[in-house]
């Protein structure tokens, strides 16, 4: 069964692709085939992100002390709890 594939591993392997680039140190060939992979990894990413800020809500609490749930917008700030 293969491993899926995490954000946190897609990230390490997304900066080691970065690194090797920078170090310009690559045949062509290889560095489109890394900055392609890359491309791929950091959609990935973005994906995830997306997803995630889609799940993450504030749980609030109202006047009479009940706990309430509010889905989380960008847009939130501290003062909005």
């Amino acid at each position: 069964m293969a491993k899926k594939k995490t954000f946190e591993d897609s990230m390490t392997q997304l900066e080691k692709i970065v690194e090797d680039l920078e170090d310009g140190d690559l045949p062509l060939e290889t560095a489109i085939k890394k900055f392609e992979e890359g491309v791929r990894l950091s959609k990935f990413c973005f994906d995830k992100l997306d997803e995630t800020e889609k799940k993450v809500s504030l749980l609030l609490q109202d006047q009479n002390g009940k706990i309430q749930e509010k889905p989380f917008s960008a847009n939130d700030t501290i003062e909005d709890r």
